[in-house]
């Protein structure tokens, strides 16, 4: 139907980011196209130490299903706008939409994860990292949609957590942090901190993890990397803040995470939520 339809045909998968646009004129496709009808595209499976998840799989279905065993998926979705929204909204049309202030994007990018993208000709993958290229664009032709999204399973001794600042609920996080480690022992392995909201892509702190890999979490390197993230942000002022107000969320959001995700990979069990104003 898209191939038949041409450009000016939308994929229709929860709605809740499509609706509200087209309600506000702001989009005005001449064709939907409702994927709920397609059947088989709802699901979450484990393959080995791969996680599959369905393109119209809702946010709260990934809360409630084993995906919840990998925290920061936990975390993502758990705190995704209200219950109402949760209940809609769908992980592929948010990965789609490549908002800037969406949550997916930076928690996906902290894990090995894989974009299955269908189209007339064919099946391809593609990692989260070449999926995603500039505020609400990704690699998807106007004939492909996302069909599913693998991640992979973190090791033995790892942990991760994604927190979010908001104003209230509903609204997009004015800044949000998503950290994702593994530890032997007291010493970092490997780390990957992306920030979100906070740029026209999430962003990578390159710089803090770097820092970071083969030392202890210590006060003074949680510190070193909160301010590594104050510097690698590219916010613009809006309503939700000025933009040095966003640079010092997104320091003190990954100090933060930086902390539950070091006591989580230790077998720590740490109850995070979003942030409120």
């Amino acid at each position: 139907m898209l191939t038949q339809l041409g450009p000016e045909a939308k994929l229709l998968a929860g709605g809740q980011s499509l609706i509200p646009l087209m309600k506000l004129r702001f989009a005005n496709p001449e064709h939907l196209v409702d994927l709920n009808f397609v059947p088989d595209n709802s699901y979450i499976r484990e393959d080995g130490q791969v996680l599959r998840i369905g393109a119209l799989t809702r946010h709260a279905e990934i809360e409630e299903s084993a995906a919840a065993s990998i925290p920061i998926l936990h975390d993502c979705a758990a705190g995704i706008a209200d219950v109402q929204i949760r209940n809609r909204g769908t992980i592929g049309g948010s990965v789609a939409e490549a908002d800037p202030s969406g949550d997916w994007g930076a928690v996906l990018l902290t894990l090995p994860t894989q974009v299955h993208c269908l189209g007339p000709k064919g099946e391809r993958n593609v990692p989260i990292s070449e999926f995603l290229v500039d505020a609400y664009t990704t690699v998807l032709a106007n004939d492909e949609l996302i069909k599913e999204i693998s991640v992979q399973r973190p090791g033995k001794g790892s942990g991760g957590c994604y927190l979010a600042f908001k104003r209230t609920a509903p609204v997009y996080a004015s800044a949000s942090a998503a950290v994702q480690l593994t530890m032997e022992g007291d010493v970092i392995k490997d780390v990957a901190i992306v920030l979100g909201a906070v740029g026209l892509l999430p962003i990578k702190v390159k710089e803090a993890e770097a820092t970071l890999r083969g030392k202890s979490i210590t006060e003074q390197a949680i510190n070193t990397a909160g301010e590594a993230a104050r510097a690698a942000a590219d916010p613009q002022p809006d309503m939700r803040g000025s933009a040095e107000y966003k640079r010092a969320l997104v320091a003190a959001l990954t100090k933060q995470a930086l902390d539950v995700a070091a006591r989580r990979a230790k077998g720590e069990r740490v109850e995070v939520s979003h942030l409120y104003a």
